[in-house]
């Protein structure tokens, strides 16, 4: 299901509550955790803009605040992204003066991501504006419904990665950004083919041959 943008953001606002409360109420409940979580997003980088921190940085942030020194894997696995995407954040986070990467004292190839003193102190500037985010999202929601819904996410969360752990296959697996980009580039290869040519037969082969 497509959703159009606007500047004001407000016609894709009410063509999403549409959907959801006349159109098709009943439609897979992974399109409305999107649009939340959606919502959630661009709420908060409209608050962390004004300190010039990006949803990508703040990502971070949250994990080294609660605890520092994990290796790039780590923090990978714990924000849910590629290392490409982790290594790539690291480099403008390091640039800006927010963290800074230690080598591993037992591993060569491992190196341990610290916050700095700006890094941290970054904390008491936005973790309240994430709070107000959530404040502002379960306006008017009661306490029980809001209960409900973290026990359902939960349950929701934990089938999910029970499912993953039971399905992974050589054949069914999360690619790398590498693997993917060169799966995606492969198919469009394919598609790029002419149909003549893809459909000589060694006969007309043969014959083109000749012709030469």
């Amino acid at each position: 299901m497509a959703m159009g943008r606007s500047r004001a953001g407000k016609p894709a606002i009410r063509e999403i509550l549409r959907h959801w409360r006349d159109a098709i109420p009943n439609d897979r409940l992974a399109h409305l955790v999107k649009h939340a979580a959606r919502g959630l997003a661009r709420a908060l980088q409209m608050r962390l803009t004004e300190h010039s921190v990006s949803y990508g940085h703040w990502t971070f942030l949250r994990i080294l605040w609660e605890s520092e020194g994990l290796t790039q894997r780590q923090l990978s696995d714990q924000a849910g992204v590629m290392e490409p995407t982790t290594f790539s954040a690291l480099n403008a986070m390091e640039i800006r003066g927010y963290v800074t990467r230690r080598p591993s004292p037992r591993s060569r190839k491992e190196v341990h991501v610290y916050l700095t003193p700006k890094g941290r102190a970054l904390r008491s500037k936005l973790v309240p504006l994430a709070e107000e985010v959530n404040e502002v999202a379960l306006r008017g929601v009661a306490a029980a419904d809001i209960a409900a819904t973290r026990r359902t996410l939960l349950a929701l969360v934990a089938n999910l990665a029970a499912d993953e752990e039971a399905s992974l296959t050589p054949h069914r697996r999360i690619p790398s950004t590498r693997e993917l980009s060169r799966l995606l580039n492969g198919e469009r290869a394919r598609k790029s083919v002419p149909r003549n040519r893809a459909r000589a037969t060694p006969k007309d082969r043969t014959k083109r041959g000749t012709a030469r």
